[in-house]
């Protein structure tokens, strides 16, 4: 799981595996595969190192080199 941070500051979890696209629109959008949009404070590239810090983790790159 990754954290990151709604506009109005608080704090949640969510699976990285379910993320479909991230949009840089003058806020950060995270799209889920299940269609749900996430506005987030979190910048893309923050984001993006928590996703490869979370597989680096849980042992998935070891399938992807």
């Amino acid at each position: 799981m990754i954290r990151v941070t709604k506009l109005n500051g608080q704090q949640f979890y969510l699976n990285p595996h379910q993320i479909e696209s991230i949009e840089l629109t003058p806020d950060t959008t995270i799209t889920m595969l299940s269609g749900k949009r996430l506005v987030v404070k979190d910048r893309y590239e923050v984001i993006l190192k928590e996703i490869i810090d979370y597989r680096k983790k849980i042992g998935a790159f070891k399938n992807e080199e």
